[in-house]
């Protein structure tokens, strides 16, 4: 298992075909204001790849948007909604089709209110991961070993958590509802980005 870190864009032809798993970094929560600083890539295979951005950088990565972009690829999220509209924003390709497994754990582990990834991971796999660098600059100079590690570690488990949330979304029969939210996923984050980040659209008042 290999961290790998890259600048400015995913070198050519490092991941192998398959799911892939996607988180961001960002310098905040309002996406307009924070700019995204480092996007993270796993293809399930033990091996993390993690692509940042500079200041004032251009953000033309081609090979990271060819991955991203690409129809036949899955990607997977935990709390797809925010990285999927930080990727179209600052670059410019809708990362989809999607499949969020915070969305599947609301839909399928209603037995608790806590649906973090730190949680979920322990849960599902039996394994304990640190958020301690969540809320560190990811726009300094230079990332410390503790950044990469988490930032990597954001990613790791997401191909094995979605086997084990799908077996209780098939059990449970709520596969067809859980894959109409991860369809709908791009859509609300365009919402976000138009300006609908806290309305309900949907709703009655």
């Amino acid at each position: 298992m290999t961290v790998y870190f890259h600048e400015e864009d995913l070198p050519a032809g490092v991941l192998g075909p398959g799911p892939i798993a996607i988180d961001t970094e960002t310098m905040g929560l309002v996406t307009p204001r924070d700019r995204l600083c480092v996007v993270q890539i796993s293809d399930g295979r033990g091996d993390e790849h993690l692509v940042r951005f500079k200041p004032g950088s251009d953000y033309a990565a081609p090979n990271l948007k060819a991955v991203l972009a690409d129809p036949d690829r899955l990607k997977l999220y935990h709390f797809g909604r925010f990285d999927i509209a930080a990727i179209k924003y600052y670059l410019g390709v809708v990362a989809a089709p999607a499949y969020c497994t915070k969305i599947a754990s609301r839909l399928i582990r209603t037995y608790t209110d806590r649906h973090g990834l730190k949680e979920l991971v322990r849960e599902l796999l039996g394994q304990d991961i640190s958020k301690q660098q969540q809320s560190s600059d990811w726009g300094g100079p230079v990332l410390s070993d503790a950044q990469k590690d988490y930032a990597a570690s954001d990613v790791r488990y997401l191909h094995a958590m979605k086997a084990e949330l799908d077996k209780r979304l098939i059990r449970e029969g709520r596969m067809e509802l859980a894959q109409a939210c991860f369809d709908f996923l791009p859509h609300r984050a365009e919402l976000d980005l138009a300006g609908w980040p806290e309305i309900d659209i949907f709703a009655h008042m």
